[in-house]
């Protein structure tokens, strides 16, 4: 019996030598098992990304650069994966790529609220949750008005901001039939369906509304139900608002120039 001593001691050891060895083993497979885990995430991450810029860069042309929701790409991100943290993930990605490698902006709206609409309290929080997302070039004006501008959509560009203006001298809100007195003392007329230009032109001023220029509302007045234009989140976006502002002041600047230099012939 003493002589076994040492021959079971020798076997409990070489019984903890190959647990141990196993688990070791275990370890090394989960840990390969976890790398592999890791680089098939970061590859399909990877392809989420990729088709979020092709999703914003198409419908960006294809929409005429109407905002893109953000719930349209929460969609087209979750259709095969569930993890709450992933959409916040792959759009900052898409964001950072499409800034170094396109030259874009990809800037988050905060849906207007119409000032006039009477909404509940949950309607309202709606509104407000419903974010968006628009490019915006990142090159001088110069430049991309240069090498990058399609000529052939300069007339919408200027159709933009004529209206915009007028809405902005008016205060930020104008009613429709104010809006339309200013347009027609410019030659458009809202019952024109085929202009050489603009074609429908209330088509046109429908565009500014689905591209988040201008919001369009109802107000109750003595008179009955009014539709109004505001200026909504693209028009208010500081940069934009800025621009606007600065070019409205030389065209005041450059009326009172000639008003002055007409009276002085006089």
């Amino acid at each position: 019996m003493v002589d076994d001593y040492p021959l079971q001691i020798a076997r409990r050891l070489d019984l903890r030598s190959k647990l141990f060895n196993l688990a070791l083993s275990w370890d090394f497979l989960a840990t390969v098992e976890e790398l592999r885990s890791k680089c098939f995430y970061l590859e399909e991450k990877d392809k989420l990304v990729a088709e979020v810029i092709r999703y914003v860069l198409f419908k960006t042309h294809q929409g005429n650069g109407c905002p893109i929701k953000r719930d349209e790409l929460i969609k087209l991100i979750t259709k095969s994966y569930r993890q709450r943290s992933l959409p916040a993930l792959v759009i900052n990605e898409a964001r950072v790529k499409l800034s170094s490698i396109f030259g874009y902006d990809m800037k988050e709206l905060q849906r207007c609220c119409p000032t006039n609409n009477r909404q509940t309290r949950q309607s309202q929080q709606r509104v407000a949750e419903a974010k968006s997302y628009v490019l915006a070039s990142k090159l001088s004006s110069e430049i991309f008005s240069k090498y990058v501008e399609d000529k052939g959509t300069s007339h919408i560009s200027g159709l933009n901001f004529v209206v915009i203006s007028i809405v902005h001298l008016a205060g930020g809100k104008i009613s429709e039939e104010n809006l339309w007195h200013q347009l027609r003392r410019m030659g458009l007329s809202d019952y024109d369906e085929d202009h050489p230009i603009f074609g429908s032109t209330k088509q046109a001023l429908d565009s500014i509304v689905q591209q988040r220029f201008l919001q369009k509302g109802k107000v109750n007045d003595p008179e009955g139900n009014t539709i109004i234009y505001e200026l909504a989140e693209r028009a208010l976006e500081g940069s934009v608002n800025e621009k606007l502002k600065n070019y409205v002041a030389q065209i005041v600047n450059n009326d009172a120039t000639i008003v002055e230099d007409d009276s002085r012939e006089l």
